[in-house]
């Protein structure tokens, strides 16, 4: 009979100590970017243009509401649960590779089905497949750099992590662009190509094995899965706060960014799309050089509050300011600030939350409950952004009322971090 472990007793793993080598930081590096190309060149461009297939243009923004928002349910719900597997898997391959090259195979499977499919129907049920292959990846992939990161690398690799991730949103755009006319090339090629980057990683990760089974749970427990108590973690709930709110600040604009660029500075339906392109462009390049030298700096200095709290804040003054921009040349300079504000911020900000997890054994879990702080702005964010607009303007185009509310999103946002007690 195997042999039963009591959670509530004591620790399975010990907080590691040891520097990570560049091995396992490269593999890391390199297979997030490479998933992030594959899943986001169908989340923000290969979607919309599948849908433009199988639909008339009457029907195309609901249906393309019905695809993402069911997405974003199972996404959400897949992080959470799969964060929670990983951290019970008793498998002699680890905790975390089954499910880092599992998801990412059902993933790949699953947009060769929405590449395929001919109705709204088909094509929702393939996104919803995806989300949660790509979250069974996900949720133990970054539960990798609790198990494996001791605390004076985590600015440093968590900056690494979010670069990628942003550079490789900005490389599934261009991919995405590319092939718009061979659809099945744009879904399956880079997905196919992120499976070989998971098994690298997978071959590079010296993952942990539980050293006995784990008790079974009860209903109460699988349901408390979904929330940690803000009152016994407050560090946690803050940080959740502020990540849920500087996302909703985000999405408030970005959700808009191609309308404000044609509502407000006068652009043409067919300028719009390429300046969205350059600004993206440029605020990547400004993420990627702030990002890592925040990262260096929390790790030399061991202070993330204030960086968190500060880029926060920044990014907030950032969108404030395109209220008051009146030229395509200074919404590339907000652009830029904004990117130097949101590296900043992903340089330094998975360090804090990876610092104060409750419990080293459940990061997987507790990961996932931090991962609905970045999912759920992104559903709230067009409905609230789109009331917004539409008060005092008949043309639903109130774009200052907008921006200074996620501008204050933001500042609340920044104001939450400061309170944390576990993290300098």
């Amino acid at each position: 009979m195997s042999q039963q472990a009591d959670p509530h007793e004591h620790h399975w793993f010990a907080p590691p100590s040891r520097p990570v080598t560049w091995w396992y930081v490269a593999g890391l590096v390199f297979a997030q970017f490479v998933f992030y190309v594959a899943l986001l060149g169908p989340a923000i461009v290969g979607i919309g243009i599948k849908v433009q297939q199988i639909v008339p243009d009457t029907q195309k923004t609901s249906a393309l509401g019905t695809v993402a928002g069911f997405g974003a349910l199972f996404a959400v719900v897949g992080n959470v649960l799969f964060g929670r597997f990983s951290d019970r898997t008793t498998s002699r391959f680890g905790r975390r590779r089954p499910w880092i090259v599992g998801g990412t195979v059902v993933m790949t499977v699953a947009l060769l089905v929405m590449a395929l499919g001919q109705t709204v129907a088909v094509v929702t049920a393939g996104w919803c497949l995806a989300q949660l292959g790509a979250n069974a990846t996900l949720a133990p992939f970054i539960a990798t750099i609790s198990d494996q990161v001791p605390q004076f690398q985590r600015g440093s690799v968590s900056a690494l992590v979010g670069i990628a991730q942003n550079v490789g949103i900005l490389g599934g755009t261009y991919i995405a662009q590319l092939f718009q006319h061979q659809i099945v090339i744009m879904f399956v090629v880079p997905a196919i190509l992120s499976i070989g980057a998971m098994l690298l990683f997978a071959v590079i990760l010296p993952d942990q094995r539980l050293p006995v089974r784990p008790p079974p749970m009860n209903v109460q427990e699988w349901l408390s899965t979904f929330w940690l108590n803000p009152v016994k973690h407050p560090d946690f709930a803050l940080a959740w706060a502020s990540r849920f709110l500087i996302t909703l600040a985000t999405f408030m604009f970005t959700t808009f960014r191609l309308f404000f660029l044609q509502d407000e500075l006068g652009l043409s339906e067919d300028a719009a799309p390429a300046a969205v392109t350059i600004g993206v462009l440029v605020y990547t390049i400004a993420l990627v050089a702030s990002g890592w030298i925040a990262g260096k700096i929390s790790d030399r200095t061991g202070r993330r509050k204030m960086l968190v709290a500060g880029s926060t804040l920044l990014f907030g003054v950032g969108i404030v300011a395109l209220a008051h921009v009146t030229t395509i040349g200074q919404f590339y300079v907000v652009e830029a600030v904004m990117g130097v504000a949101y590296g900043i911020y992903v340089g330094v900000d998975l360090a804090l939350v990876v610092d104060v997890l409750p419990n080293p054994d459940d990061s997987g879990k507790d990961l996932g409950v931090f991962n609905i702080a970045n999912a759920l702005p992104q559903t709230v964010a067009p409905v609230f952004g789109a009331a917004l607009l539409a008060i005092g303007s008949a043309a639903n185009q109130n774009y200052t009322l907008l921006l200074y509310s996620a501008g204050v999103a933001a500042l609340v946002g920044a104001l939450v971090v400061l309170p944390i007690k576990k993290v300098r």
